[in-house]
């Protein structure tokens, strides 16, 4: 069984929805598939939305319903106003699923390009957890093993043993006032020197054709780091062609006419606010570096 844990809110599941069809898609036949949608309350529309996923591929998915006073430790965090609550829900993981020894965490914002059986059989060997560097290159100078959160494999047996959860919690409160990348500042900085580098091709971090973490030709998963997603009309999202493919997966399917306005209105207005964003983007090395790697020698 492969477990897979999701967080989000009323707002987010249609997000959530193409992350489990995107898995689903690439699945191998023999894959079995269990989802943990962590919430703190979904209407009976959405879950059965979500339910029919199950079309796509037959498997698991349940939906566990929390009550955010159990995160009232990290509410006070200043960090950015885009991370809700429930990106916190991962850090209790082991004890909000006490039957479950090992499992996939995904953020709602990215997509699955090929079967997960090889990620979730990852050998951790003695770490408590498994990722990929995040794109940050503050934070890499100052912790070489710093990872993006929006993956993650995680070993919840090991996490219950050792009262992680507990650490998460105490090194939180010391430093409550410092905080500036939630969970992942967190999870970085308790579990430093005992998390798993994966390769890269797992979180491709995407924000536009320049800025991303791997140019690679295949990317495995695709991580939307960027504040405008796919879903934000004329985002810079390099990638944004493999969110709506697994989106007419979905039941938010776009409909001919709306294909209209987010296939081809979207992508003109993408480039052309991408030209006011960066207009002197051609002299910028990291561009050549881009166009060298995609179309000339690409990293596979």
């Amino acid at each position: 069984m492969i477990n897979v844990g999701i967080a989000c809110d009323e707002n987010y599941s249609k997000y959530a929805g193409v992350v489990i069809a995107s898995v689903l898609y690439n699945s191998k036949q023999d894959d079995t598939l269990c989802f943990y949608i962590l919430t703190d309350g979904l209407s009976e529309k959405t879950q059965s939305e979500i339910l029919k996923l199950k079309e796509i591929k037959n498997c698991e998915i349940k939906f566990i319903t929390l009550d955010d006073k159990l995160f009232e430790a990290y509410k006070n965090i200043k960090t950015h106003s885009y991370i809700p609550i429930c990106g916190y829900y991962r850090l209790k993981l082991s004890s909000i699923l006490p039957n479950v020894d090992k499992i996939i965490y995904f953020d709602c914002d990215v997509v699955i390009n090929k079967s997960l059986k090889e990620l979730y059989e990852s050998d951790l060997g003695e770490n408590i957890a498994g990722g990929v560097r995040d794109i940050n290159r503050r934070m890499l100078k100052r912790n070489p093993s710093y990872v993006n959160s929006g993956v993650l494999v995680m070993d919840l047996k090991k996490i219950r043993e050792q009262n992680i959860e507990d650490e998460f919690l105490n090194w939180t409160e010391k430093n409550i006032d410092t905080i500036k990348l939630g969970d992942q500042e967190i999870i970085n900085e308790v579990l430093k020197g005992r998390i798993q580098i994966l390769d890269d091709r797992w979180n491709v971090q995407s924000s536009n054709f320049t800025n991303r973490s791997s140019y690679t030709r295949h990317p495995w998963i695709i991580h939307f780091v960027s504040k405008r997603k796919p879903w934000h009309f004329g985002s810079f999202s390099y990638h944004k062609d493999y969110y709506f493919k697994y989106l007419q997966l979905t039941p938010w399917a776009l409909t001919d006419e709306d294909k209209k306005y987010w296939y081809n209105k979207n992508k003109s207005a993408s480039f052309w606010g991408y030209l006011k964003y960066r207009p002197f983007f051609m002299f910028r090395p990291m561009f050549y570096k881009a166009l060298f790697y995609t179309y000339i020698k690409p990293i596979d």
